[in-house]
């Protein structure tokens, strides 16, 4: 059964956000720490995955991710210190 992530990954605690999604947040973490694709977070240095959830549909994803897009600043910066509010790097815990 495949698996999508949508993630948000951050420059700093309350730095510069950027939302994603993949079907290998392993491979697809790896590609934005290495800058390997460059863009808007090799730019910013947009490397820290401070947000993910997981979904068993593409369609389900994307519309998270879209929606989440749309979200204010400040909405996405509450979900994160909801769910992680020290700002840890979650690749260290779901990718090892």
């Amino acid at each position: 059964m495949e698996r999508y992530a949508v993630y948000i990954l951050a420059s700093g605690r309350n730095g510069t956000l950027y939302v994603g999604v993949t079907n290998d947040l392993a491979r697809r973490m790896a590609q934005h720490r290495s800058g390997e694709v460059p863009g808007f977070t090799a730019r910013y240095g947009v490397r820290l995955l401070v947000h993910v959830e997981f979904y068993t549909l593409i369609d389900e994803a994307r519309t998270r991710e879209a929606r989440l897009k749309r979200w204010r600043r400040e909405w996405k910066l509450q979900l994160i210190e909801t769910d992680n509010p020290g700002w840890e790097d979650l690749a260290n815990r779901l990718l090892d």
